[in-house]
């Protein structure tokens, strides 16, 4: 056996999401970690096109962001389509990838235009890989129910190239960070859209449970009601595809706009229709007391980030006193921040044999994720103290993510606890 079947012998490579999960983890501290470092200090940062901005928002969007990307595809895909698992081989490939291209990047500016070369060819292609892995699955699923995920892994594709693309013409690229972060939220609407009919569905079961209990009503042995029997109160719980489909459709109108007309009020109007059209979404997630729980009410505070960035920045290309930052991050730092968070301690606990924690770090880290991206928002507001707000927002990401990292490492790195061999949920209630 070579050293690299060993190292693919691991069980962090069981599965795809969890060497990307934990990468994501990892990487989110140490960036922003560095980033603060820069700003506080002025540590030097790595030499790429572009400047300090363009390498921080790069390494944010295109490095940390596809990580979590690319593990949850390459664990979904296969599940959504009833495919194989992709092998382990596969996720090494993959990863090591990743990586080359995040230090190829970080070269860039030290190694010049043969620098610039081999990070565009790196990254780009390691967006195509996964683009190439999963399409053939997605295309000849029967229904093709799941080929939105397609089209979002494309655009971020041509995001990454159109990036890489203008720094070998010499201009600056910070464009394309904003189309990716538009394709982005694009793909977090669509993911989330499976994995909350799953999470507030149970959210509801476990109510309609505890109501039964208070009424007297539960019998031993006999089954809860399923959702929406007999339960006006109470009905099911559905991601409704008109309303997510208005959704990406403002969200894909504003980032065109705004690659077409910069800093213009018509992308100014079109993100505060984004953001309406985000707010309309919610009125599906309007379910009571379920709403409140932990797993459920985290993905239910991703839309909120995800409109309050929208509006924010469509107020600010109208004119209003709030720098373009406040809204970009309210997206980045707080919609895509907190929705990673919660795939990786849902999918990435489920699928590696646990049940849900429900220890009480999560919602600590939740919540340091949440306020993160609130006290960077309020760094673009006039008059406020915005090296204190940097630094808080950094400290509290760092906190969030370095959570995951150490209680989701530990699951990541160890074999599953129960019977499965693979990717699938537990096998038993004692795991």
């Amino acid at each position: 056996m070579t050293s690299f079947d060993r190292l693919a012998a691991k069980p962090l490579f069981l599965c795809s999401f969890r060497s990307f999960f934990l990468a994501t983890a990892l990487y989110g501290v140490a960036l922003l970690l560095g980033w603060l470092g820069f700003l506080a200090t002025g540590i030097g940062l790595p030499e790429v096109p572009g400047g300090p901005i363009v390498w921080h928002a790069h390494e944010l969007m295109f490095g940390f962001g596809l990580a979590a990307v690319a593990g949850f595809v390459l664990t979904a895909v296969p599940e959504f389509t009833a495919t194989p698992a992709f092998g382990r081989r596969v996720t090494l490939v993959l990863l090591l990838c990743w990586a080359a291209a995040r230090l190829a990047f970080w070269l860039s500016g030290v190694l010049g235009a043969g620098g610039a070369v081999l990070a565009a060819l790196l990254n780009s292609g390691f967006m195509a890989a996964i683009v190439v892995l999963v399409a053939p699955r997605l295309w000849r699923d029967p229904e093709r129910r799941h080929l939105s995920f397609l089209w979002g892994l494309a655009a971020m594709w041509l995001a990454v190239g159109g990036f890489h693309a203008d720094v070998l013409r010499g201009l600056y690229p910070m464009r394309w960070v904003l189309a990716g972060a538009g394709a982005m939220m694009v793909l977090i609407v669509v993911a989330m859209s499976r994995v909350s009919m799953r999470i507030v569905n149970d959210a509801l079961d476990a109510e309609r449970l505890r109501r039964a209990a208070e009424q007297g009503d539960a019998v031993a042995g006999e089954r809860p009601r399923l959702p929406g029997e007999d339960d006006d109160e109470l009905p099911a719980y559905r991601a409704r595809p008109p309303r997510r489909n208005l959704a990406v459709f403002g969200i894909a109108a504003h980032t065109l706009a705004e690659f077409a007309l910069p800093g213009s009020p018509i992308a100014g109007w079109i993100a505060l229709a984004a953001a309406a059209a985000v707010l309309n979404l919610l009125n599906d997630w309007h379910v009571g007391r379920a709403l409140l729980t932990r797993w459920a009410f985290m993905l239910y505070a991703v839309y909120w980030m995800m409109a309050l960035g929208y509006g924010s920045i469509g107020l600010s290309l109208l004119g209003v006193a709030v720098a373009p930052s406040a809204g970009l991050h309210l997206l980045t730092v707080g919609a895509m921040g907190l929705s990673i968070f919660g795939v990786l301690c849902i999918a990435g606990r489920t699928h590696s044999g646990y049940e849900l924690d429900m220890r009480p770090w999560v919602p600590v880290a939740a919540l340091a994720i949440g306020a993160a991206a609130l006290a960077r928002a309020a760094a673009g507001l006039p008059g406020m103290p915005v090296a204190g707000l940097q630094a808080a927002s950094v400290a509290a990401w760092a906190l969030g993510y370095g959570l995951a990292a150490v209680f989701l490492g530990a699951v990541f790195l160890r074999p599953r606890p129960d019977a499965g061999t693979g990717c699938e949920e537990p096998m038993d209630e004692a795991a």
